[in-house]
């Protein structure tokens, strides 16, 4: 989630607003050694690979944040977030692959950095690998598992995340269902909201507003980082001086980085990076095989696929893009729970109109539902309302597929299984485009920032 705070540093210097706000970097953040007697690490690939985490630290958060957002309680030391960030070599796009964290990982032979005792190598959750062996183990275990070799390393925590949305004007986001999470106190109603720090923190840490736990608030961080830089890119950030500055001293106090990501370094690469807008990132996380994977002494963990996880960071490492090309659209698209994507239809022409199913077919698949792509008669044609019949234990996608269909009439059929029947009737005037928050609804894939920011 602190990636937000992070790759704003990186698009907002390339306004060009002068070296001498940039330069001040080096002189205000707290500097690591990751890389320290590092040995037998991937060979380098093309582009800049930036790993970064995100701790829970809360020492410079107020007694009245503190309560009011939920984040009492005593720091963890770990990781709440990791992520890789991938630069291409042309800096003209940039992939982010979330890590779960608690990816079952092997963590290398090395010195407990807390009590100086020695481990040979054993198997933890991804995000121990922080407590054990701070920057250098983290780094060595992700080295480990993703084959990517990491060129630079930057940690932030709650404070620069909060202070840096604020300065920025807060961020917008959408929901199309309401979304509360005792845990961290988020609660929003269904539809745009516009996030201060605060309620952006609760948003990205919530873990308990669906079942999807940890992979579900990766893609919502995702979705944010996503509308951060929109945002950033578009609402004269980027050209005013006064505001970049207000923005970088926001999150220098609780920032820390390898030496060699430096003010120079972040500067070359922001100017390489002008024009960065939201479609210049994608996002996707680490494909898994098994989400609640026991391993004796630990719990449960997440396991990667290992076929699907190697195929992503062969890509990351060829400087391949993960998304696939989309030209975006201008034509607003409405919110739904459940993508179209997941959704099968059967499309059924129920008047005297010829080719009036297969048109209706072709502009279902073409805002995303798997139909047939070969629509059949009706056994009545003097239907005059649209009709979606469907199986009751799919109700959400019902309710998506209807509103895809506006006019239609929702008729319940117990058994019908997960395909949808339409049945066109004489009102149909088109269909409206839709897209879930969720593109994949629990699968993985990438999308472009673009694809998931507010319409």
């Amino acid at each position: 989630m602190r990636m937000a705070t992070a790759l704003s540093v990186l698009v907002l210097a390339a306004g060009g607003v002068g070296h001498a706000i940039v330069t001040s970097l080096d002189t205000e953040i707290g500097r690591v050694d990751p890389f320290k007697d590092m040995k037998n690490r991937p060979a380098p690939g093309h582009g800049t690979n930036i790993l970064v985490v995100g701790t829970d630290g809360r020492d410079r958060i107020t007694p009245y944040e503190k309560e009011k957002y939920r984040l009492g309680g005593a720091p963890c030391r770990c990781t709440d977030t990791i992520m890789l960030v991938h630069i291409s070599a042309d800096r003209r796009r940039a992939s982010m692959v979330s890590l779960p964290r608690d990816s079952y990982a092997e963590i290398p032979p090395h010195t407990d950095a807390t009590t100086g005792k020695y481990h040979h190598r054993h198997p933890v959750k991804l995000n121990a690998a922080y407590a054990e062996g701070g920057p250098n183990l983290t780094v060595r275990t992700v080295e480990h598992m993703t084959g990517i070799k990491v060129d630079h390393y930057l940690e932030l925590d709650f404070t620069s995340f909060m202070r840096t949305v604020d300065t920025i004007g807060g961020v917008e986001i959408c929901t199309a269902k309401p979304m509360k999470d005792a845990y961290t106190g988020l609660d929003l109603p269904a539809g745009t909201h516009k996030l201060d720090g605060g309620r952006a923190l609760q948003y990205v840490r919530s873990r308990h507003v669906d079942g999807a736990s940890d992979l579900g608030r990766m893609q919502r961080q995702q979705r944010f980082m996503a509308a951060l830089i929109d945002q950033a890119t578009s609402n004269g950030t980027l050209l005013n001086p006064v505001r970049f500055q207000q923005v970088v001293t926001s999150m220098l106090g609780s920032v820390r980085a390898d030496q060699g990501f430096g003010a120079e370094q972040m500067l070359a690469m922001a100017k390489a990076m002008r024009g960065f807008t939201a479609a210049s990132s994608e996002f996707t996380s680490v494909p898994v095989s098994d989400t609640s994977f026991p391993v004796k002494g630990i719990g449960s963990t997440v396991k990667w696929d290992p076929v699907k996880a190697k195929r992503l960071f062969a890509a990351v490492r060829a400087d391949k893009p993960l998304a696939p090309y989309a030209p975006r659209s201008a034509v607003r698209k409405r919110l739904v729970e459940v993508s179209p994507q997941q959704i099968r239809v059967q499309v059924y022409n129920g008047t005297m109109v010829h080719g009036l199913g297969a048109r209706a077919d072709t502009a279902l698949r073409a805002t995303g539902f798997r139909t047939s792509a070969a629509a059949l008669n009706w056994p009545r044609r003097d239907v005059s309302r649209t009709v979606v019949w469907f199986d009751p234990r799919w109700d959400r996608s019902a309710r998506s597929l209807a509103t895809a269909l506006p006019g239609c009439r929702l008729l319940p059929v117990h058994g019908q299984g997960a395909l949808f029947k339409v049945t066109i009737g004489a009102n149909f005037a088109g269909v409206l485009p839709v897209r879930a928050e969720d593109a994949f609804q629990g699968e993985f894939g990438a999308v472009t920032g673009d694809q998931v920011i507010c319409t």
